[in-house]
């Protein structure tokens, strides 16, 4: 299977290299603030970045910073999965380091990320979270070299979603050495869709055996006489 190509990135922008400076300078005192516009503020002027600066960086405040913080990470478990020699790998190892890959990029930041799920857990934010979580499937997904379409293409994000997300909130309140608790749990969800996936692949198979329902329908409506 051919590896996803990589494109290649342009120079950064002003404003992109001040999300940068301004995330990196707001991560170790989002475990204490939380995430919140005195943290950004407070990076800001650390990272020599104007009002400006940080309004052009984060236009929307918090939610475009987690934006960031959650792409970014997408990006580097993105690299980190394309380096794998994913060619020794069944479609089930593939998908658990995909996922555990993707963990493990916001590991160094872990009670950031915390923060940050319950930041998009409320209402107002569902949209950002939701957005943001797939795009992290996605991610995974093409990183692994997926390359189904039509119907498939969505069932495999939405099953991957459920599990990314489960997994995450596992990991959360994980203290286990390693964090070998939430690979155990995320070895058996990834079970799960599998056995999901055996099962509608045979009533797809079976479904494929029957006759088609529009020559039954014309039938009963146009007897033979």
């Amino acid at each position: 299977m051919a590896r996803a190509k990589r494109v290649k990135k342009p120079a950064a922008t002003h404003s992109e290299n001040m999300r940068e400076k301004i995330l990196a300078e707001a991560l170790p005192n989002v475990p204490f603030d939380g995430w919140c516009d005195k943290t950004l503020r407070e990076a800001a002027e650390r990272a020599g970045a104007t009002d400006a600066d940080l309004k052009a960086a984060f236009p929307r405040g918090v939610n475009d910073a987690l934006v960031f913080f959650s792409d970014d990470a997408d990006r580097r478990a993105f690299e980190t999965i394309q380096d794998a020699d994913l060619k020794a790998m069944k479609v089930r190892e593939r998908i658990t380091f995909g996922v555990r890959t993707r963990i493990e990029a916001v590991a160094e930041h872990k009670e950031a990320a915390r923060k940050g799920a319950a930041v998009f857990a409320l209402p107002q934010n569902a949209l950002d979270g939701a957005t943001c979580v797939y795009r992290s499937v996605d991610t995974i997904w093409r990183a692994v070299n997926d390359t189904s379409t039509d119907f498939n293409f969505y069932t495999k994000r939405a099953l991957l979603a459920g599990v990314y997300t489960s997994t995450m909130l596992h990991w959360f309140a994980d203290t286990s050495e390693g964090f070998e608790d939430t690979w155990k749990f995320l070895d058996r969800r990834i079970a799960d869709v599998m056995q999901i996936e055996k099962v509608k692949s045979q009533v797809i198979k079976f479904a494929e055996t029957l006759p088609n329902p529009l020559t039954i329908l014309g039938a009963l409506r146009y007897p033979r006489r």
